[in-house]
């Protein structure tokens, strides 16, 4: 801790680590203080003492699929594939399934999953979804940035098609008026609903519509919808590997709570919920930045349900079993209903529940004939419950018998989450309210989104643009802002592996 110091990085999540990377790769002395004992924030992968899990079965602690992780310019420029990162597409990106033994099932082949739907919605489907999914570049351009510049691809004539299009699908998907109108069948209208679930927020919404259509048309992009193998760890461990070979150090165990807690640097920089900022320097912010951040709001939560399996998931519609990532939730209306209720500050009957089986596309997570099942449930902020019943009940309405293969479980409601990452406030885990004012002002309408009012001092978290998921792109773009601001290294230091 006596090392002469350029930046200081708080939280060692995908964005702080990112932002630790851009800094150590342009030469200058950094250090991540990370508050618990292990590193990566919520894309950690751990062993879990649960009754009945085999040595060896690992789950993901929070983000467990990446369609992000490959779609991300920083990513792309980082390579993980050439770290020795593999992110597995499953041919199924994503299944709903429905009362009947009825599904609604995204294939990562966009014909195939048109072919599937019912009569006039796969066609439906495909004008919707089509271009978007052509135009993912673009699309990730737009939904990725940092909300106070403009992309350079989307002045281009096919960018500003895509954006064009983008817009008026959001329009459509997010109003109460328009979002029925394009799907007759349960199938076709609950499977893009389960995705705009993910905001965790009612719907419809144009939020919600916005998240719908990024994560859906990523779904039938190149990389589908991946998890990596091993665990979301992998990809931590290729950032912390790369920081430490161009000097940068970690530092566990070591919480921020005031600014006696930082070592000297000419930068700090916070992969934090904004709240920790304005508690640190609660006696140096100006009045008008400390209200401005103390005005940010969070979401409702998630409540994480860890699960030990002796089998595969028993699907009334066996394609489900072939996903990568389940939405629980049954139609659109009940889907709405749930998320409603939680917005509301109730807990619903039959919660949204999204579920991840990795062993689908990485066999070697299932060992001694065990394997990890990854779920969350929807919860109001703060929820206190135990959901471990509403989430085993969710399943086993749509995979009778899911009970006999539940050989452990353990549950953190959304009131813990913050034990494991402190960012996650309340259960919090998209970083703040999934709005649409607050995904383009987040955390602060300021021009410059990632400053917070002083000199030397920066937010990178998901409470930054371009808000949550495994992309690492809001520790990025800070970190370029802090290379001009503070140290006038005017061109970035490239990422590419040695």
């Amino acid at each position: 801790m006596n090392r002469e110091l350029d930046a200081v990085v708080v939280g060692s999540g995908p964005n702080g680590l990112a932002a630790a990377v851009t800094l150590a790769r342009a030469g200058l002395a950094v250090q991540v203080l990370e508050a618990q004992e292990t590193i990566g924030g919520g894309a950690r992968t751990l062993g879990l003492d649960l009754a009945g899990s085999a040595e060896g079965v690992v789950h993901d602690l929070c983000s467990a699929v990446h369609p992000m992780a490959w779609a991300s310019p920083f990513f792309e420029a980082f390579d993980l594939g050439s770290r020795g990162v593999e992110l597995l597409a499953p041919d199924v990106s994503y299944a709903q399934p429905l009362d009947g033994g009825r599904a609604g099932i995204a294939y990562h082949d966009l014909d195939r999953t048109v072919d599937r739907l019912p009569g006039a919605d796969g066609a439906a489907w495909r004008s919707l979804l089509g271009p978007l999914s052509a135009g993912w570049q673009d699309v990730v351009a737009l939904a990725l940035g940092d909300k106070r510049t403009v992309p350079h691809r989307l002045l281009r004539p096919a960018g500003a098609a895509t954006v064009a299009r983008f817009a008026a699908a959001v329009l459509e998907q997010g109003s109460a008026a328009a979002w029925g109108r394009r799907f007759a069948s349960d199938e076709a209208s609950a499977l893009l609903t389960g995705v705009a679930a993910h905001a965790i927020t009612p719907l419809p919404s144009l939020a919600g519509a916005g998240t719908a259509l990024l994560l859906a048309s990523l779904a039938h992009a190149p990389g589908g919808w991946p998890l990596p193998r091993g665990g979301s760890g992998s990809i931590v461990a290729a950032l912390v590997e790369d920081l430490r070979a161009h000097g940068g150090e970690v530092v566990t165990g070591h919480p921020v709570r005031t600014r006696a807690d930082l070592p000297p640097a000419r930068a700090h920089v916070f992969d934090t919920a904004p709240g920790v900022v304005a508690d640190v320097y609660a006696d140096r912010l100006a009045t008008g930045a400390a209200r401005a951040l103390g005005r940010f709001r969070h979401g409702d939560a998630a409540a994480k349900v860890d699960l030990v399996l002796s089998g595969p998931v028993p699907w009334a519609e066996p394609e489900v079993g072939r996903a990568g990532t389940v939405h629980v939730g049954g139609t659109r209306a009940e889907m709405s209903r749930a998320e409603s209720e939680v917005a509301a500050g109730r807990h619903a009957e039959r919660p949204m529940v999204l579920a991840s089986d990795p062993s689908v596309v990485d066999p070697a997570r299932a060992v001694g004939g065990l394997r990890p099942l990854w779920t969350y449930a929807h919860v109001p902020a703060g929820s206190t419950r135990d959901v471990t019943e509403d989430v085993v009940a969710q399943i086993e309405r749509f995979a009778p018998g899911f009970r006999d293969v539940v050989v452990g479980s353990r549950c953190v409601p959304a009131a813990q989450m913050s034990r494991h990452d402190e960012s996650y406030v309340g259960g919090d885990i998209a970083g703040g309210a999934v709005t649409m004012w607050q995904m383009v002002a987040r955390p602060t309408p300021r021009p410059d989104p990632y400053a917070v009012g002083l000199e030397g001092v920066y937010l990178c978290s998901a409470s930054t643009p371009p808000g949550p998921g495994v992309h690492g792109l809001g520790g990025w773009y800070a970190a370029r802002r802090v290379l001009r601001r503070e140290f006038d290294v005017r061109e970035p230091p490239s990422l590419a592996p040695r």
